[in-house]
């Protein structure tokens, strides 16, 4: 199978973006891509740096005019496209969710994003509820897809739940990068972590893993900080963690690669993971913190 990641910057003008993403799009498709990823809330800035309540107003609903858009792309090019929405479920209920078109143009299915962060630049619990669709792939014409979002990318639990519920391959769109007073060596620092973290889901569940992140500098309008500077280096991980491809940590680009999903069936019998699982012992998993 042929899978797409689209890395890029984004601006806030919402059409500049789309245009944007549809040449990307388009582009990815020629390549002979069946599977294209974008990035987390790939249509305007990442507006968690600040809690502003006029920032609900960018909220829609699901279907609606993204789904209905990006439906007639999917329809036309035949590819099946990974989106990431700001959802208004109900009035004062929104989240932070992912959705899957189909390449007949219609919703496969949708993710909710479950783990919300709160920390300086990255207010999200001002604008998510928390998902409530627990960790379901998503089935597809290419297969069952185990979509995750940004910040459920730190928890092997949720990778976890999502391969045993039959994913085929993991997905996170992502945004995520520097504060401006990082040091090189931090920045450094929580790149490696990032990159680790997810190579170590891939293994421990000997799957195929996708990373699409955005790039480029987005300010902070409150002028608190210095904004975030997003890292990109998207990339893929096979089922032994080995990258096979990682995008640039400055530039925007189109990634698009072949993929074997086979190659699971072979790591698992050599690395037998969930065969010598001790479910027996694993209680305390459920609770907080164990004392």
């Amino acid at each position: 199978m042929k899978v797409a990641l689209i890395q890029q910057t984004n601006t806030n003008n919402w059409a500049d973006n789309r245009t944007k993403l549809t040449h990307n799009i388009r582009q990815c498709a020629a390549q002979g891509a069946q599977l294209i990823v974008m990035q987390e809330l790939h249509n305007n800035l990442y507006f968690c740096q600040t809690e502003n309540p006029a920032i609900f107003d960018q909220a829609e609903t699901i279907p609606g005019n993204s789904t209905n858009y990006f439906g007639s792309l999917a329809t036309e090019l035949s590819v099946v496209i990974v989106l990431s929405l700001f959802e208004k479920r109900a009035a004062g209920l929104y989240h932070n969710t992912a959705v899957v078109i189909e390449k007949n143009g219609t919703i496969a299915g949708k993710y909710r994003k479950m783990h919300i962060p709160d920390d300086p630049a990255y207010y999200e619990k001002f604008y998510f509820a928390p998902g409530d669709l627990g960790f379901q792939p998503i089935s597809t014409s290419l297969g069952k897809l185990g979509i995750l979002v940004c910040w459920d990318q730190w928890y092997p639990e949720a990778a976890r739940l999502m391969t045993m519920a039959g994913a085929e391959i993991l997905i996170y769109p992502t945004a995520i990068g520097w504060e401006s007073s990082d040091s090189d060596a931090e920045k450094q620092r929580q790149t490696d972590a990032w990159v680790s973290v997810q190579r170590g889901h891939a293994v421990a569940n000997g799957i195929h893993l996708i990373a699409c992140n955005r790039v480029g500098y987005e300010p902070d309008p409150s002028g608190v900080t210095g904004g975030i500077q997003f890292w990109g280096n998207s990339f893929v991980a096979g089922p032994q963690g080995e990258i096979m491809v990682q995008g640039s940590q400055e530039k925007e680009e189109n990634i698009v690669l072949e993929i074997d999903l086979q190659r699971s069936e072979k790591v698992r019998r050599i690395w037998p993971f969930f065969r010598d699982r001790r479910i027996d012992s694993f209680d305390g998993i459920t609770k907080q913190w164990l004392e």
